[in-house]
């Protein structure tokens, strides 16, 4: 029988994980970049602004998942280009930096986790996060930010192997070019995650149907 999104958005056993959505690469803290130029242009941090003041009101839990770096680099491998390419410009993404804080249209609160991680492209592997989910009883994510091309779909991967049931709002998440995070979203995560919209989330917790 399917599963109606309602359940699988059920605020106290749901979580919102922002992928990447930091002040230095999607905020206001960084100039041209593709993936901030993307973000930007399909109201990304607005939209996820909105998504987490309401997710936050009905109880459910927001997570900032956020790669950053050691000023020496240590623990930051560089076996695969995209890591080489960000280790080069590690000086704007440092650990504690506020290129690293959360992007300002998030509206970061004190309730809200933070898993930092030095190494790799997804958020799971070899970091605290799956421990701090389960201590919360979080059986849902609601996966947002960047990007499908590697993060996102990196994500769901691990959260579906880790047992999660997962939710991607198609306006959520930012990927380029933007036609081929369209056929990333329709082909493959559509296979590991229920796609929705920001809105259709909203209104649903907004309406107390949940």
């Amino acid at each position: 029988m399917p599963v109606h999104l309602r359940e699988l958005i059920d605020p106290p056993a749901t979580a919102l994980l922002a992928m990447e959505v930091k002040r230095g690469s999607m905020g206001d803290l960084v100039a041209e970049y593709p993936l901030a130029d993307a973000a930007r242009a399909m109201g990304l941090p607005e939209n996820l602004g909105r998504l987490f003041a309401t997710g936050r009101a009905v109880g459910t839990r927001v997570v900032h998942c956020i790669s950053a770096f050691r000023p020496d680099l240590a623990g930051t491998a560089r076996n695969a280009p995209l890591l080489a390419w960000g280790a080069r410009r590690n000086v704007d993404l440092l650990v504690g930096s506020p290129h690293a804080e959360p992007a300002l249209e998030l509206g970061q609160v004190e309730s809200d986790l933070v898993s930092v991680r030095t190494h790799g492209v997804s958020p799971f592997s070899g970091t605290e996060l799956d421990a701090m989910l389960r201590a919360e009883r979080i059986e849902n994510l609601i996966v947002c930010g960047g990007s499908v091309n590697v993060g996102v779909l990196g994500t769901c991967i691990e959260a579906v192997n880790l047992g999660y049931r997962v939710v991607v709002p198609r306006d959520g998440v930012v990927g380029t070019p933007p036609e081929y995070a369209d056929a990333v979203l329709q082909h493959t995560i559509r296979l590991l995650a229920t796609l929705t919209t920001v809105d259709e989330i909203i209104d649903l917790w907004s309406g107390g149907a949940v």
